[in-house]
Protein backbone atom coordinates (compact mmCIF):
# COMPACT_ATOMS: atom_id res chain seq x y z
CA UNK A 1 0.00 0.00 0.00
CA UNK A 2 1.36 3.37 -0.95
CA UNK A 3 -1.43 5.86 -0.26
CA UNK A 4 -5.13 5.21 0.30
CA UNK A 5 -7.81 7.92 0.50
CA UNK A 6 -11.33 7.85 1.93
CA UNK A 7 -14.15 10.38 1.83
CA UNK A 8 -16.94 9.78 4.36
CA UNK A 9 -20.01 11.96 3.90
CA UNK A 10 -23.54 12.35 5.26
CA UNK A 11 -25.84 14.57 7.24
CA UNK A 12 -24.59 16.23 10.41
CA UNK A 13 -25.58 13.99 13.31
CA UNK A 14 -24.89 10.71 11.47
CA UNK A 15 -21.46 10.42 13.09
CA UNK A 16 -19.43 10.93 9.92
CA UNK A 17 -16.68 12.92 11.64
CA UNK A 18 -16.28 10.38 14.43
CA UNK A 19 -16.17 7.57 11.88
CA UNK A 20 -13.38 9.39 10.00
CA UNK A 21 -11.43 10.00 13.20
CA UNK A 22 -11.69 6.34 14.21
CA UNK A 23 -10.51 5.27 10.73
CA UNK A 24 -7.51 7.60 11.09
CA UNK A 25 -6.69 6.49 14.63
CA UNK A 26 -7.08 2.81 13.73
CA UNK A 27 -4.70 3.27 10.80
CA UNK A 28 -2.16 4.84 13.18
CA UNK A 29 -2.46 1.78 15.41
CA UNK A 30 -1.70 -0.28 12.31
CA UNK A 31 1.53 1.70 11.88
CA UNK A 32 0.35 3.99 9.06
CA UNK A 33 0.71 7.72 8.60
CA UNK A 34 -2.60 9.57 8.38
CA UNK A 35 -4.36 12.87 7.85
CA UNK A 36 -7.96 13.68 8.75
CA UNK A 37 -9.65 16.72 7.22
CA UNK A 38 -13.21 17.64 8.29
CA UNK A 39 -15.61 19.73 6.22
CA UNK A 40 -18.91 20.98 7.62
CA UNK A 41 -21.92 22.47 5.86
CA UNK A 42 -23.60 25.63 7.13
CA UNK A 43 -25.38 23.74 9.91
CA UNK A 44 -23.93 21.03 12.10
CA UNK A 45 -26.82 18.65 12.86
CA UNK A 46 -28.90 18.08 9.75
CA UNK A 47 -26.51 19.91 7.41
CA UNK A 48 -23.99 18.19 5.21
CA UNK A 49 -20.73 16.98 6.64
CA UNK A 50 -17.81 15.09 5.21
CA UNK A 51 -14.27 14.27 6.05
CA UNK A 52 -11.28 13.03 4.14
CA UNK A 53 -8.85 10.50 5.56
CA UNK A 54 -5.56 9.77 3.83
CA UNK A 55 -3.66 6.67 4.95
CA UNK A 56 -0.12 5.91 3.81
CA UNK A 57 3.09 4.07 4.53
CA UNK A 58 4.92 7.24 3.49
CA UNK A 59 4.75 10.92 4.44
CA UNK A 60 1.54 12.57 3.20
CA UNK A 61 1.98 15.73 1.19
CA UNK A 62 -1.59 17.01 1.46
CA UNK A 63 -4.84 16.03 3.19
CA UNK A 64 -6.82 17.19 0.13
CA UNK A 65 -8.07 14.43 -2.18
CA UNK A 66 -9.47 14.90 -5.68
CA UNK A 67 -9.95 11.25 -6.61
CA UNK A 68 -10.64 9.06 -3.54
CA UNK A 69 -10.13 5.30 -3.38
CA UNK A 70 -13.23 4.91 -1.19
CA UNK A 71 -16.42 6.92 -0.79
CA UNK A 72 -18.65 6.19 2.20
CA UNK A 73 -22.03 7.79 1.49
CA UNK A 74 -24.48 7.93 4.38
CA UNK A 75 -27.21 9.76 2.39
CA UNK A 76 -28.38 10.43 -1.16
CA UNK A 77 -26.84 13.92 -1.54
CA UNK A 78 -23.46 12.51 -0.49
CA UNK A 79 -23.71 9.69 -3.02
CA UNK A 80 -24.59 12.17 -5.78
CA UNK A 81 -21.77 14.54 -4.83
CA UNK A 82 -18.90 12.09 -4.33
CA UNK A 83 -19.73 9.10 -6.55
CA UNK A 84 -18.45 10.92 -9.64
CA UNK A 85 -15.13 11.70 -7.94
CA UNK A 86 -14.37 8.09 -6.98
CA UNK A 87 -11.51 6.46 -8.83
CA UNK A 88 -12.19 3.65 -11.32
CA UNK A 89 -12.38 0.30 -9.47
CA UNK A 90 -12.73 2.19 -6.19
CA UNK A 91 -15.11 1.26 -3.40
CA UNK A 92 -18.50 2.94 -2.97
CA UNK A 93 -20.03 2.04 0.39
CA UNK A 94 -23.69 3.04 0.72
CA UNK A 95 -26.00 3.25 3.72
CA UNK A 96 -28.93 1.46 2.08
CA UNK A 97 -31.22 2.42 4.98
CA UNK A 98 -31.25 5.94 3.58
CA UNK A 99 -30.06 5.57 -0.03
CA UNK A 100 -32.92 4.00 -1.94
CA UNK A 101 -31.39 4.12 -5.43
CA UNK A 102 -28.47 2.62 -7.26
CA UNK A 103 -25.37 4.58 -8.13
CA UNK A 104 -24.81 5.50 -11.76
CA UNK A 105 -21.20 4.29 -11.89
CA UNK A 106 -20.65 0.76 -13.17
CA UNK A 107 -16.84 0.84 -12.92
CA UNK A 108 -16.65 0.79 -9.10
CA UNK A 109 -17.23 -1.85 -6.41
CA UNK A 110 -20.49 -1.10 -4.61
CA UNK A 111 -21.24 -2.31 -1.09
CA UNK A 112 -24.61 -1.64 0.50
CA UNK A 113 -25.07 -1.82 4.25
CA UNK A 114 -28.45 -1.38 5.97
CA UNK A 115 -26.72 0.56 8.74
CA UNK A 116 -29.75 2.15 10.43
CA UNK A 117 -31.61 -1.16 10.63
CA UNK A 118 -28.58 -3.06 11.94
CA UNK A 119 -27.89 -0.36 14.53
CA UNK A 120 -31.53 -0.42 15.63
CA UNK A 121 -31.41 -4.21 16.00
CA UNK A 122 -28.27 -3.87 18.14
CA UNK A 123 -30.17 -1.51 20.41
CA UNK A 124 -29.17 2.04 19.49
CA UNK A 125 -29.62 3.64 16.06
CA UNK A 126 -26.88 6.14 16.93
CA UNK A 127 -24.22 3.47 16.29
CA UNK A 128 -25.05 3.39 12.57
CA UNK A 129 -21.69 5.07 11.92
CA UNK A 130 -19.87 2.22 13.66
CA UNK A 131 -21.83 -0.35 11.65
CA UNK A 132 -20.69 1.49 8.53
CA UNK A 133 -17.13 1.68 9.86
CA UNK A 134 -17.09 -2.10 10.26
CA UNK A 135 -18.39 -2.51 6.72
CA UNK A 136 -15.63 -0.18 5.47
CA UNK A 137 -12.96 -2.17 7.32
CA UNK A 138 -14.15 -5.45 5.84
CA UNK A 139 -14.71 -4.13 2.28
CA UNK A 140 -11.40 -2.28 2.05
CA UNK A 141 -9.10 -4.41 4.24
CA UNK A 142 -7.21 -1.23 5.07
CA UNK A 143 -7.69 -1.26 8.87
CA UNK A 144 -8.05 -4.15 11.28
CA UNK A 145 -10.71 -4.91 13.85
CA UNK A 146 -8.09 -4.86 16.62
CA UNK A 147 -6.92 -1.37 15.62
CA UNK A 148 -10.53 -0.12 15.51
CA UNK A 149 -11.13 -1.56 18.96
CA UNK A 150 -8.03 0.21 20.33
CA UNK A 151 -9.11 3.50 18.75
CA UNK A 152 -12.60 3.15 20.25
CA UNK A 153 -11.14 2.33 23.68
CA UNK A 154 -9.07 5.53 23.52
CA UNK A 155 -12.05 7.60 22.36
CA UNK A 156 -14.72 6.16 24.68
CA UNK A 157 -13.34 7.34 28.00
CA UNK A 158 -15.00 8.84 31.06
CA UNK A 159 -18.79 9.00 30.73
CA UNK A 160 -18.58 7.71 27.14
CA UNK A 161 -17.08 4.40 28.33
CA UNK A 162 -20.60 2.98 28.84
CA UNK A 163 -21.00 3.09 25.03
CA UNK A 164 -17.81 1.16 24.26
CA UNK A 165 -19.34 -2.33 24.11
CA UNK A 166 -22.24 -1.37 21.84
CA UNK A 167 -19.87 0.47 19.49
CA UNK A 168 -17.57 -2.54 19.28
CA UNK A 169 -20.57 -4.78 18.63
CA UNK A 170 -21.74 -2.41 15.89
CA UNK A 171 -18.34 -2.59 14.17
CA UNK A 172 -18.44 -6.40 14.33
CA UNK A 173 -21.98 -6.50 12.89
CA UNK A 174 -20.98 -4.16 10.07
CA UNK A 175 -18.04 -6.40 9.22
CA UNK A 176 -20.30 -9.46 9.25
CA UNK A 177 -22.89 -7.94 6.88
CA UNK A 178 -20.60 -6.86 4.03
CA UNK A 179 -21.48 -8.24 0.63
CA UNK A 180 -20.69 -6.65 -2.71
CA UNK A 181 -23.87 -5.51 -4.50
Amino acid sequence: MATYSVIAAGFGGQGVMLMGKIIAEAAMHDGKKVTWLPSYGPEMRGGTANCTVVISDEDIGSPVVDIPDVVIAMNIPSMFKFEKELKKDGILLLNSSVIDRDPTRKDVKVFKIDANKIADEIGNVKVLNMVTLGAFAKASGIITFDSIKKALEETMTGKKKVFLDINIKAVQEGMNKVEEA
